[in-house]
């Protein structure tokens, strides 16, 4: 993989950037935008960015932060999902509280906000609580958003419990967008300054790029990565006339920040930040060692959300102008579907197999093919496919014997649980065989070198195929197609 981005130099100048804002207030309320473990955007559309490197810059400050997640009640409710990852909101706070205590973070509670007396909710308050988890319920606040004299008083932010915090720098993340990190920060800084404390607010977003040009395909696959909240990249207005400087950021923060400025400033006193862009430490920009790379990675990028949306719409998760306002932005940038090399081919292979479901892939500038067959699963079928290849095992040996497969699938089908075997189920068969098998083993080692490949097929992949593609990291996209029995 040819990499874009300098990976050290970005830990080092945005370590700096944050400790230089960390020193500014006693208490400091860093937002953190994004994804806090698995930032799988950045790596994606910056080729050499290491997906773990947020978490990796907080560890030299662990004995000073604390973590305070968010989440909207209502994506609870409705139980919104991460299609990353398939699990809900609810499941992914539970995910990353663990995940902190494993690294040695401490984890000071989790805010529900606009609480509106959901019973979902209330089981996952009495679930958090009874694994030792604090929470918090922050409802709609009084006066919001215009009303700042209302908002900052005791009916507005004073009616929120206070969350007690001991350390410097409280980290404040959720699992996605619209969950209260905002909200929360400002009702925290209004509690503290109540007490004496000069507690700050910062935001760590790392996209869209303020020092990018505006419609720089790193900025534009931003767009195409939030096209169903409606996110469109804007020239920061106040920071143009502040700074005579241009800076790009995106239309909620400026829509937002004069009644931002005006609680901060009421809150604290004082004026600290004059743009929306002042607010955040983003170095990102920085550290781009070469631009032809990311511009190609983020091409690809915005035609994976563009099928991605495609597929949302066909499942009935987003509304139409959803994948156009995608479509849009590939027209903007002269591409097209088959800007992915792997499209093509599978469509090929699944008119030359009569309609047969196929999954092509590309590996080390191949591309690999693998259709349904009576035992597997395209998914099944193209991995086994790109091992051999890998580990050079000609076609005509077997990895696996039917004699081996075809009982597991007469268990399958006796059960009721499908009609082929999954991709999990073979890696599962292949792990055993490895261990008479010196071949099995070999294939199996090859598995990590998929990481970060490009996939297509021509159905929708749901389940455990979909789930298991995604955790060897490929990036997989579907034409909008159900199977005829998965719809």
């Amino acid at each position: 993989m040819k990499v874009g981005f300098d990976n050290k130099k970005y830990v080092k100048i945005q370590s700096k950037k944050i400790k230089e804002r960390f020193k500014l207030f006693d208490k400091l309320y860093l937002e953190v935008g994004g994804k806090l473990f698995d930032d799988s955007h950045a790596a994606r559309i910056l080729p050499g960015f290491k997906n773990d490197v947020k978490i990796s810059m907080f560890k030299e400050l662990k004995d000073d932060l604390e973590i305070i997640f968010c989440i909207n009640a209502g994506d609870i409710e409705k139980n919104k999902t991460r299609g990353e990852y398939g699990i809900t909101y609810d499941q992914e706070i539970i995910k990353l509280i663990n995940n902190s205590k494993k690294m040695g973070f401490s984890v000071n509670s989790v805010v529900i906000t606009l609480y509106k007396n959901q019973l979902s909710v209330d089981k996952f308050i009495k679930k958090l609580n009874r694994n030792g988890i604090k929470t918090y319920i922050h409802t709609f606040t009084k006066g919001y958003p215009t009303d700042v004299d209302t908002i900052v008083s005791e009916e507005g932010y004073g009616a929120n419990p206070y969350v007690e915090t001991t350390k410097k720098l409280i980290l404040v993340n959720a699992p996605g967008p619209g969950s209260g990190k905002l909200a929360t920060c400002l009702s925290q800084i209004y509690h503290e300054n109540k007490r004496g404390v000069n507690a700050g607010y910062a935001k760590f977003e790392t996209f869209p790029v303020w020092n990018l040009p505006l419609k720089h395909p790193v900025n534009l696959a931003y767009e195409a990565a939030t096209a169903d909240l409606k996110d469109v990249n804007m020239i920061d207005p106040f920071h143009l006339e502040k700074y005579g400087e241009t800076a790009v950021n995106y239309n909620r923060d400026i829509e937002t920040f004069p009644i931002l400025k005006a609680i901060l400033s009421k809150v604290s006193k004082k004026d600290i930040y004059y743009s929306p862009t002042d607010m955040g430490v983003n170095m990102v920009g920085f550290c781009i060692t070469d631009n032809e790379v990311v511009e190609d990675a983020s091409k690809k990028e915005i035609v994976r959300r563009y099928y991605n949306e495609l597929n949302n719409y066909k499942m009935g998760l987003c509304d139409e102008d959803t994948y156009k306002k995608v479509k849009l932005l590939m027209n903007e940038l002269g591409i097209d579907e088959t800007y992915l090399d792997v499209i093509k081919p599978a469509l090929e292979k699944k008119k030359k197999e009569n309609g047969l479901p196929v999954i092509a892939m590309k590996v080390n500038r191949k591309i690999i093919t693998g259709k349904q067959t009576d035992l597997l699963t395209p998914a099944g079928t193209v991995v086994l496919n790109a091992i051999k290849y890998l580990s050079k095992i000609p076609d005509d040996i077997y990895l696996l014997s039917p004699t081996i497969l075809e009982p597991m699938l007469k268990l399958k089908r006796e059960m009721g649980s499908g009609n082929r075997l999954t991709l999990s189920e073979v890696l599962t068969a292949l792990s055993i065989s490895s261990v008479t098998n010196p071949l099995a083993a070999e294939a199996i080692a090859c598995l990590t070198k998929l990481k970060n490949t490009e996939a297509h097929a021509t159905y929708i992949v749901t389940g455990s195929d979909k789930r298991s593609l995604k955790e060897l990291k490929i990036n997989l996209t579907c034409e909008n197609e159900f199977l005829e029995d998965k719809m």
